[in-house]
């Protein structure tokens, strides 16, 4: 009971550290597994062994290793269940030909090289009782293999699944996964039995059983996707049946002398590729797998990691040498072969980039070497060690090779053609020809039509060419989640667009439509993916959405305060009333950046509609100096058409309390855009006292404007093109 005892508290430390130390590397854009790794490496004797050797060891005695491992490889078993249910077909649709050239010379490559490094590192690192061959064959492996789960997140989180380079990545990964567990079963199946040609009959039986899943197994389990369709659901009984198969697979490759993993992983790829078994199936099986199983595999491995041997520079070097031949043979591998097949010079490259993520598939086959006695303690930490760098460097050395100003991110049907051209022909300095853009990142697209509404109001008119973009962002915080895979993400992205299609279709006047172009994109991070976009679509305004009682607290934390804080254009926020008509506009001016902006967004709708009035209210105190307009504001108030300035009425009053004549005004009008108070800038929490309680007693509908450069313009080509007209006239 005891030993019972001290494995759930280990397993209660792993999985709050697993957590804690993955989404500290989620915050660094580096893979959730990444840190899991770590926290596993951290819970051994390279850490916590040498910080706390007492407690190290009484924490996580020899005696609760073996429970450790069969947790572990359950986790193993259901998560290689995963990774061939996930490799579907399909991914093996596009440049089928360029991809098994390029998978297959980017595994040859370091293979070889790998194989070669055997030879200096078999008399130092191993010893007589492990075969030459099982050695070489192993170490071949493991700098061979690249990662499909981990690399398919990395194309999904970039946005990269519908570009040549996204597709070809992931064509070549799953070539690549096929091969390479292959080479691997070769390899396990000599480390049992010493040399290659007692390994024959374990290959002949390892491949008789292939063709026994793909035919009868593949039939049975057509059967039961069969009777999946038909009642629509995945039953327990139907689930307990699919495990029962995936561990009765997992057993038979144990007995033929490969390894248990590898009758999962059959067994998942064979199985019918119905797109809802499929997703419920992964659903129900991951959470559990992900969150309990694998970080106990995590640190099972990092039991196993010594970062101290490595106490002697001749050892660093060699470890040096094993990281450089995997990098450089699974980068130049894959580059050569990427632009012998035609690929363009930056795709290849950031192909090799992708094709060197290791991850967790890597760690497996670390683990199963070090079980067999094929490569040493020593060897293993050094292989960890490279499968670490190889995919903490795959994020920053893909965006270094191919930034996202040359991704594609437009998934969406393409403006139209008289924008398009306009906007690709144009200097950014060119007032007259310049595209208005207004980005709308949209949270709730049921509730949210006003604030597209109001972006287009804003945006089109008669005279400049315009484009609203309302911004969906679809978040994944976990890896490996069914739905973070490329080919499940494009459904959502697909399924998000039709909703932001039937939100434009909403829209009043029917004219307005035209100029909506949704975006749909994949984050791991809100803000900040609002914020690239915002500068890769060249957007002059951002106009975000947030409810009333966001307000109450006088605090601006969650993403909204985020947007506001990092985004590098003018950003407004808009808080709803309700109120569909936007005829009468109401502006507090008190002279500071954020009322100019205010002032010129409200001008700029009233250019935009002929019957919409504006209200200019400057409250002071009895010893108050007026606030004047600035030069900016009274030029292009100058340059208003008669008809425009007739509309606008300027009141001063003098009050004590200024909101309280503010709310009083705001009973009357449609909408009140107020600009951000003093205290932006330096309590970056909150809108500043004055607007933070406007927000909350204001009668109408709201827009707070906080303004990021006075050198975006956002009336000046409108009003060019006004005094173009009056002086033709």
């Amino acid at each position: 009971m005891q030993t019972v005892v001290l494995v759930l508290i280990e397993v209660l430390i792993v999985i709050g550290l697993s957590r804690l130390v993955g989404l500290a590397f989620r915050q660094i854009k580096q893979p959730l597994v990444i840190g899991e790794i770590v926290a596993g490496i951290m819970l051994g004797p390279s850490l916590f062994g040498l910080v706390a050797p007492g407690l190290a060891a009484s924490l996580f005695p020899p005696e609760t290793l073996p429970f450790l491992n069969v947790l572990s490889q359950i986790g193993l078993i259901f998560f290689m269940f995963l990774i061939g249910l996930e490799l579907n077909p399909k991914y093996l649709s596009g440049n089928i030909e360029i991809a098994i050239l390029t998978s297959h010379v980017s595994i040859l490559v370091p293979f070889s090289l790998g194989t070669l490094l055997a030879l200096l590192l078999y008399p130092l690192l191993s010893n007589a009782s492990v075969s030459f061959t099982a050695f070489a064959l192993f170490l071949g492996a493991a700098m061979s293999i690249t990662a499909f789960p981990v690399l398919a997140r990395i194309i999904t989180e970039n946005n990269l699944q519908r570009t040549r380079l996204g597709t070809l990545a992931l064509t070549c990964a799953a070539v690549d996964d096929v091969t390479a567990w292959c080479i691997l079963a070769v390899a396990i199946a000599v480390a049992h039995t010493g040399s290659f040609d007692k390994a024959i009959p374990t290959i002949v039986y390892s491949l008789l059983y292939i063709v026994f899943m793909i035919t009868v197994g593949r039939w049975f389990l057509q059967r039961l996707a069969t009777h999946y369709r038909r009642t629509g659901r995945l039953n327990q009984l139907l689930l307990a049946l699919i495990y029962m198969l995936v561990v009765a697979s997992a057993l038979i490759t144990e007995l033929i002398g490969i390894h248990l993993i590898f009758g999962a992983f059959l067994l998942g790829t064979v199985m019918p590729k119905n797109a809802g078994l499929v997703r419920e199936l992964a659903i129900k099986t991951e959470d559990f797998v992900l969150i309990f199983l694998l970080p106990v595999f995590f640190a099972y491995s990092g039991l196993r990691t010594q970062i101290g041997l490595l106490n002697q520079p001749k050892l660093w070097l060699l470890c040096l040498a094993v990281l450089v031949v995997a990098i450089v043979g699974k980068y130049i591998g894959t580059y050569v072969a990427a632009r012998v097949s035609g690929i363009d010079q930056r795709e290849a490259s950031a192909l090799g980039w992708l094709m060197n993520t290791r991850g967790l598939t890597e760690l497996i086959v670390l683990n199963i070497g070090l079980s067999l006695g094929v490569i040493s303690p020593l060897l293993f930490t050094m292989l960890v060690i490279m499968a670490l760098v190889t995919t903490f460097m795959t994020s920053p050395l893909l965006e270094w090779t191919y930034p996202k100003q040359q991704i594609r991110l437009d998934v969406v049907e393409s403006e139209p053609e008289e924008q398009t051209a306009t906007d690709s022909t144009t200097n950014k300095s060119n007032l007259y020809n310049h595209v208005y853009r207004i980005l709308v990142p949209v949270a709730n697209i049921s509730t949210q039509k006003g604030l597209v509404q109001l972006a287009t109001a804003i945006a089109v008119n008669s005279r400049q060419p315009a484009a609203v973009h309302p911004l969906s962002l679809i978040e994944f915080e976990e890896d490996y989640v069914f739905n973070s895979t490329p080919l499940e993400a494009d459904r959502l992205i697909m399924e998000r667009l039709q909703q932001l299609e039937e939100l434009t279709l909403r829209l009043e006047p029917e004219a307005l439509r035209s100029y909506v172009h949704p975006i749909v994109r994949i984050s791991n991070n809100v803000a900040r993916t609002t914020a690239e976009i915002a500068v890769l679509e060249q957007a002059d305004l951002i106009i975000v959405g947030w409810h009333r009682p966001a307000f109450s607290k006088n605090r601006l934390g969650g993403r909204v305060g985020q947007i506001l804080s990092t985004a590098p254009v003018d950003v407004a926020v808009f808080i709803d009333r309700g109120e569909d008509r936007l005829q009468s506009l109401l502006v507090p001016y008190s002279a500071n950046i954020h009322d100019d902006l205010a002032l010129i967004l409200a001008l700029r709708l009233l250019v935009n509609h002929a019957t919409c009035t504006l209200k200019i209210l400057q409250v002071v105190t009895d010893d108050q100096v007026k606030n004047e307009l600035s030069y900016e504001l009274r030029s292009m108030m100058e340059q208003l058409p008669q008809n425009v300035r007739d509309r606008i009425d300027i009141e001063i009053i003098e009050a004590m309390e200024p909101i309280e004549v503010v709310v009083s005004a705001s009973e009357t009008v449609d909408l009140t855009i107020a600009g951000a108070s003093r205290a932006w800038g330096i309590e970056r929490q909150t809108l500043g006292r004055y607007t933070d309680e406007l927000a909350i007693h204001c009668r109408s509908s709201l827009l707070i404007t906080r303004r990021h450069s006075q050198l975006t313009s956002h009336l000046a080509s409108v009003l060019a093109d006004v005094r173009t007209q009056e002086l033709r006239n």
